[in-house]
């Protein structure tokens, strides 16, 4: 499913993994769309839902933020 930016808004919305690797490293990590492309999405408040649900129901300690893209008009 490919998201389309409605290029009325100035800003749209990735979403940042940050987890922790088998050494105890910091790692990040960009959520993709399941077609291998980032997730790009228009609607902060959905994103916002979209990372509550995401950090509530991590059972690996795995934190997500909106990581916030500034485009041309």
């Amino acid at each position: 499913m490919k998201h389309i930016i409605n290029k009325m808004n100035i800003e749209s919305y990735m979403i940042k993994k940050t987890l922790y690797d088998n050494k105890g490293e910091k790692r990040y990590v960009l959520m993709t769309d399941g077609q291998s492309q980032v997730l790009e999405l228009n609607d902060i408040k959905k994103t916002n839902q979209f990372i509550s649900i995401l950090n509530e129901n991590t059972d690996s300690g795995c934190k997500y933020e909106i990581i916030i893209v500034k485009n041309k008009k």
